[in-house]
């Protein structure tokens, strides 16, 4: 596993000790992670493995029992006005105002941040082209498509150029040429310097295009290291499987599927 910085203002994100309970379910269990600055890391693990609830935590979203989340060199809890200036963010079941169209969410958005009114246009208009979204000016959010509304908040995120993006599941429910799209953008804006963090369950997806992964399990870090590293001579999904364990399927199970069919039934 990657060592931890002493220093975790170094890291593009940082966190220590984060717990976090709901009832009688620990969700993030003393999680402790540095994702280095200029990368772009996978977060992987399985359902409810509590990948939502660290991302929720280090931005945020949700306050910790205990511990500390540092993003761009700042305390979540300390310095939020700092660290939303240089972080963007696309979250699931995160409210916006979707009875705005594109074009209007952006503006609103950039208001927000301060942004002059001429940057908001030119950008936004840049990224609603880009992301294909320019047809659909007129439109309001609320009517958008699945897909259409994972890119309009993708747009939203990357609107004021934030050191760091972090995206839960991006590509969900986008179709295969925008998700190439995203992937490329996604590329460029972290070489040209930005680190972007990135959850999701296509192992593919993350062994295709991230150069970091961080695996984790029960709310606690397994593995955080180069996908070079932890992947070896094997595939990502091999080594997941191996670290969380992975149900099999018991012979005899459902043996009645496939089979021929009854007439009488």
């Amino acid at each position: 596993m990657m060592s931890l910085d002493p220093n975790p203002r170094n890291a593009a994100i940082a966190l220590r000790g984060l717990n976090k309970r709901f009832g009688d379910k620990i969700a993030v269990d003393n999680l402790s992670l540095d994702i280095p600055r200029g990368c772009l890391c996978g977060i992987v693990g399985p359902n409810g493995a509590g990948k939502t609830t660290t991302i929720s935590l280090a931005t945020g979203l949700l306050k910790p029992d205990s511990g500390e989340a540092y993003i761009a060199g700042y305390n979540t809890w300390l310095e939020p006005e700092k660290v939303k200036k240089q972080m963007g963010l696309l979250a699931d079941n995160n409210p916006y105002f979707e009875r705005l169209s594109g074009p209007e969410l952006l503006a609103y958005a950039g208001g927000l941040r301060g942004m002059e009114p001429d940057v908001i246009a030119q950008r936004g208009s840049e990224l609603l082209e880009t992301l294909g979204l320019a047809e659909a000016a007129d439109t309001r959010v609320v009517d958008y498509s699945a897909g259409m509304t994972k890119k309009i908040l993708l747009a939203v995120a990357m609107l004021h150029n934030p050191e760091v993006l972090i995206l839960d599941e991006p590509l969900e429910s986008v179709d295969p040429v925008s998700a190439r799209l995203i992937q490329d953008i996604l590329k460029s804006y972290v070489h040209h310097g930005g680190t972007v963090v990135l959850s999701s369950h296509v192992m593919e997806l993350v062994e295709g295009l991230c150069d970091h992964v961080t695996i984790i399990n029960q709310g606690r870090v397994l593995h955080s290291a180069k996908v070079s590293e932890i992947r070896g001579n094997r595939s990502l999904s091999e080594v997941f499987v191996e670290l969380v364990g992975g149900a099999e399927l018991d012979e005899g199970s459902l043996a009645w599927l496939g089979g021929p069919q009854n007439e009488e039934n």
